[in-house]
């Protein structure tokens, strides 16, 4: 009994090891099939992974070359620029030596023309040209302007019109008899402040209007010349010791040549009668009234610059040119 139940143990536990073993060799296969597997991925791997890295390698490769030839193409186009712009800037140096040549003989052709022609009117004694064909044909000229025809030209001796017409006659000279102006115009502010004004006027007046201007203080009474700094475009004058402003307006009047235009300010009646005899016009001080010495300062009254002077009014009767 007892040999029979270890029989059966035994044989229990034959077939239970051999379940065991059987079981572990399943799994020994499965292993050895994950094991190939495995290894048959790890070989692709590899393979892709040296794939990878070749065409990495001859990327680089290539993007090497690439760079090489872009640098090389680079120097390429530099060093061509630089000729070009030598051959430029030598190019501008033959063309401005050319030039300089070229002038050079020109000119000197010119001046062996003129030297010639000069020679040529020493030599045959010929006279300065004199006329001109315009004048060998009859018409009638028109007389020219003088300030007493403009005085007479329908404007009043107070209307500041007058006195923007006679000063764009051609060389105009404007005097201006100076106390007699400010006094007349701003008579409670000292004289220093009286001149400044005045003068300060009269410059904006001369740099508008492009005439002389001469302004005349009386100075007989002062012991020495007054220290001051006459401003652009206006010639300040004192009368010497013993001697009025007016006789110095009168002596400049006298001054200038006949027949050129002379405006006095002043409403100093024997002023204006004494340089009236003289050739010269005299103004009143109202004409001014509203312009460079009014009593509020100094302003304008032109509208036309000096570099307009060759545009006469039509009062004038002379042509635009």
């Amino acid at each position: 009994m007892e040999l029979a139940a270890l029989r059966e143990t035994a044989r229990s536990d034959s077939e239970r090891a051999r379940a065991e073993l059987e079981a572990a060799r399943r799994e020994a296969d499965s292993l050895r099939r994950r094991l190939r597997s495995l290894e048959a991925d790890t070989k692709r791997a590899e393979a892709a992974t040296r794939k990878a890295l070749a065409e990495l390698e001859a990327l680089r490769s290539t993007g090497a070359a690439e760079r090489g030839a872009v640098d090389s193409e680079v120097r390429r186009l530099k060093h061509r620029l630089t000729e070009t712009e030598s051959a430029l800037e030598s190019a501008k140096r033959t063309t401005r030596e050319g030039r300089s040549a070229e002038d050079m003989r020109l000119r000197l052709l010119l001046d062996v023309v003129l030297q010639g022609a000069q020679g040529l009117q020493r030599e045959l004694g010929l006279a300065p040209l004199s006329g001109r064909p315009a004048d060998s044909v009859e018409a009638v000229a028109p007389t020219t302007a003088s300030p007493h025809d403009v005085a007479r030209r329908a404007l009043d001796a107070d209307d500041p019109e007058l006195l923007d017409q006679l000063l764009h006659l051609p060389m105009a000279h404007l005097l201006v008899d100076g106390y007699n102006v400010t006094k007349t115009g701003y008579p409670t502010l000292p004289l220093e402040k009286q001149r400044a004004r005045l003068l300060n006027g009269l410059s904006l007046l001369a740099r508008h209007s492009g005439a002389e201007v001469t302004c005349v203080f009386d100075g007989k009474d002062l012991d020495a010349p007054v220290p001051m700094a006459p401003p652009r475009g206006v010639r300040v004058l004192f009368s010497r010791s013993g001697e009025t402003a007016d006789e110095l307006i009168r002596r400049l009047v006298r001054a200038e040549p006949e027949g050129r235009p002379v405006v006095v300010v002043s409403t100093d009646r024997e002023v204006a009668d004494g340089v009236r005899k003289a050739g010269a016009r005299p103004c009143p001080r109202p004409c001014c009234s509203g312009g460079w010495c009014a009593p509020d300062g100094p302003h304008l009254a032109f509208s036309r610059p000096a570099a307009h002077r060759g545009r006469r009014d039509s009062n004038l009767g002379s042509p635009d040119y």
